[in-house]
């Protein structure tokens, strides 16, 4: 099993070195003159090292042309992997200006990108060490390159959605207990199998039952789940570096003509949403195919969120399929299709896959059975 936060499995100097060349030629383009990645997954993405998210600094100075240097605070350096040819190491102590050490290395920049993740203290503290440089989102260059997933990446979430679906075919099978649990201890059941089916981190595991489902990140608690309702499970986490995200939902015994209906329509959104998710589509054409079958069966007000959300390194990145989103669609973009259908007091319900947009059209990384399932226990 690979360890959490470490170096992607198969992934090679040679490799890291040629995203930073990528990341090199997008920089040209933009006219950026040194990118900077601390905390965050731009970082394991060029380096496969992942920063602790600590008051210490922890930094890759990526130059235009130049070595590309990770300062790095000195008790932490045991945990980087070296990656000969990609970037040195620059220790730092304690009473050491990490900050300095950054500018320095960054010095002449007028354009500088950062990362979205970046303490504010830092780029605080950064700012008038770099006077009269200009500072931009680093988004802009390692979105782009992070949306379209090469053959290893894809591999990598087609594994962590099969780890998921075997625990969403736990659940739908009724081998998880509901009835007489709360949404807390149905919770820790989900994400105890996730990890026993693989997965290194539990990112979120949500659980909510009845009326709670019509809160769409619901935090599960000590509500009890009965018998005669809706129970949605949204639970996802990271495997191998990439991650899984699945939406399901099991009803306990027969479901009201009312709550079958939505579902329904539910059901069909979520079908058109991945059949409109092909390569030279706009992102917000996903969006719209969810969505207008649901207005057109007159629940529109009640799908109160974007259709989907990329996902690689992180559970929600770039591309988003939303309204607006005109970027086109590439070969090897991942994303989730989860519209939902949520009425406050009552009911709600979503469904989710992660696809992968190909050339021969959209591929499921997931394949749990997307109907509304009746269990009893």
């Amino acid at each position: 099993m690979a360890r959490a936060g470490g170096p992607v499995p198969g992934m090679s100097a040679g490799d890291y070195a040629s995203r930073i060349v990528r990341v090199r030629a997008a920089m040209a383009r933009r006219g950026i003159d040194v990118l900077l990645a601390s905390v965050g997954h731009d970082l394991p993405y060029l380096t496969g090292y992942h920063a602790m998210p600590l008051e210490r600094l922890t930094m890759l100075v990526v130059p235009l042309d130049g070595p590309v240097t990770m300062v790095v605070p000195r008790l932490e350096v045991p945990r980087v992997v070296p990656q000969p040819g990609v970037f040195e190491v620059l220790p730092w102590g304690e009473t050491e200006d990490p900050v300095a050490l950054v500018a320095e290395r960054a010095a002449g920049a007028r354009t500088v990108a950062v990362g979205d993740q970046m303490w504010a203290r830092f780029l605080v503290e950064l700012l008038p060490s770099m006077p009269g440089a200009r500072f931009v989102r680093a988004v802009d260059v390692m979105g782009e390159l992070r949306m379209a997933k090469d053959q290893r990446e894809i591999d990598l979430l087609r594994a962590a959605g099969a780890a998921a679906d075997r625990v969403a075919a736990d659940l739908q099978a009724g081998r998880i207990p509901l009835v007489g649990r709360t949404e807390a201890e149905v919770s820790a059941d989900l994400s105890a199998r996730l990890v026993s089916e693989g997965h290194d981190v539990v990112n979120f595991a949500i659980v909510a039952a009845g009326e709670n489902a019509a809160s769409p990140h619901h935090h599960p608690g000590s509500r009890t789940i009965r018998h005669g309702e809706i129970v949605l499970c949204d639970f996802g986490g990271t495997m191998g570096g990439y991650c899984s995200d699945i939406t399901r939902c099991v009803h306990l015994g027969e479901p009201s003509p009312e709550v079958a209906e939505a579902y329904r329509v539910l059901h069909e959104a979520q079908r058109a949403g991945v059949e409109a998710a092909v390569v030279g589509a706009s992102c917000q054409d996903v969006d719209r195919a969810s969505r207008a079958v649901i207005e057109a069966a007159g629940y529109g007000e009640y799908f109160v969120h974007r259709t989907g959300h990329g996902i690689g390194m992180e559970a929600h990145e770039e591309p988003y399929m939303v309204e607006g989103n005109d970027r086109r669609i590439e070969a090897g973009f991942a994303f989730s299709v989860e519209p939902g259908i949520y009425v406050p007091g009552r009911f709600g319900m979503r469904l989710e896959d992660i696809v992968v947009a190909t050339g021969t059209g959209p591929l499921p990384m997931n394949a749990a059975d997307h109907a509304l399932v009746v269990v009893e226990a």
